[in-house]
């Protein structure tokens, strides 16, 4: 029969002094109370130096460094970023230097057209699938076909298309328009289309010449500004989980693919979920060979204006 196993003697173990071991928290990294009666900025030196704190602390720092640096701060989004009411912060964001170029989904054009345009979006999509009505409104379809297929005409990408359309209709709630506010800023917008995944595509106005040109376009003049993220950038991946990721892998490999070096820039990747694309293709893939990778887990309505107030939490110290 076997020798039955016997419980090891701990007392042969060999120890250490807690002076020895290298340790990754200590006291200097601790939360501090913040006092609610003072300025936003406190909370964030309150934070704890720690994990997603940490995470969040960095990003915010990346960002003002970019923008007091001049450097190019790329915020990509999914539709559901306008949908949670942000485009408020995103515009002023644009209008404070803290994004330099915004890329977007087809989608994401839709919801801040109809935004800008009535003051509502977003519809009750199990509703209208059931009687074959969801996607089906006449004026978003014909108002945005229609700018589109005319300024494609004249060279426009769809995201110049678009901003152009609707400042020249100066609609009631251009002020809250990232397209519109974008055009009149001159912050370049990319609008990034796969056909025949919009509501507008579903009807007669849609060209899908013309969204092929647009996008393609667009598609060109990212490439073109990624090449600002060189040294001390800020790619943002805010809430799109595979087109915005997919756009970035490949306009980053054509700048480098004609000679751009871009290297060590921030890539941060915000959404409720992480998702393998954002996290490969934004932030894991494009730093390995050097740059800060950033994931920040949790809801945009929530994330993004605590984002910015952070950013400018910073920017109060290198004044």
């Amino acid at each position: 029969m076997a020798e039955r196993p016997k419980p090891v003697d701990l007392s042969q173990i060999k120890t250490y002094s807690v002076r020895q071991r290298p340790t990754k928290v200590d006291f200097s990294l601790l939360a501090k109370v913040p006092n609610v009666h003072q300025p936003l900025s406190e909370f964030f030196e309150a934070l704890p130096a720690v994990l997603k704190a940490r995470d969040l602390l960095v990003a915010c720092q990346r960002i003002a460094e970019a923008r007091v640096k001049e450097k190019g701060i790329i915020f990509m989004m999914g539709a559901h970023v306008v949908k949670c009411g942000l485009s408020p912060i995103i515009v002023r964001m644009m209008e404070e230097g803290l994004i330099t170029c915004v890329g977007m989904n087809g989608a994401g054009s839709i919801h801040d057209f109809e935004l800008a345009t009535f003051g509502h979006t977003s519809e009750d999509v199990e509703r209208g699938l059931e009687d074959g009505s969801f996607g089906m409104v006449k004026e978003t379809a014909e108002m945005m076909n229609t700018i589109v297929n005319s300024g494609v005409k004249v060279g426009c990408g769809l995201g110049e298309s678009l901003g152009r359309g609707l400042r020249h209709n100066l609609p009631r709630y251009e002020r809250v328009s990232i397209l519109a506010n974008a055009h009149r800023l001159g912050v370049p917008l990319t609008v990034h289309v796969a056909l025949g995944t919009d509501t507008i595509h579903q009807h007669p106005s849609c060209d899908g010449e013309a969204y092929g040109k647009g996008t393609m376009r667009d598609f060109r003049l990212m490439a073109g500004m990624i090449p600002t993220l060189d040294e001390g950038g800020v790619v943002i991946n805010c809430g799109s989980a595979v087109i915005m990721p997919e756009v970035f892998l490949k306009t980053l490999t054509v700048a480098r693919n004609l000679g751009h070096r871009v290297r060590n820039f921030t890539a941060i990747n915000m959404d409720m979920i992480q998702h393998y694309r954002p996290n490969a293709n934004v932030v894991s893939r494009p730093t390995r060979s050097g740059g800060t990778a950033v994931s920040l887990t949790g809801h945009h309505e929530i994330m993004l204006p605590l984002l910015y107030a952070g950013v400018k939490s910073f920017l109060r110290e290198y004044r």
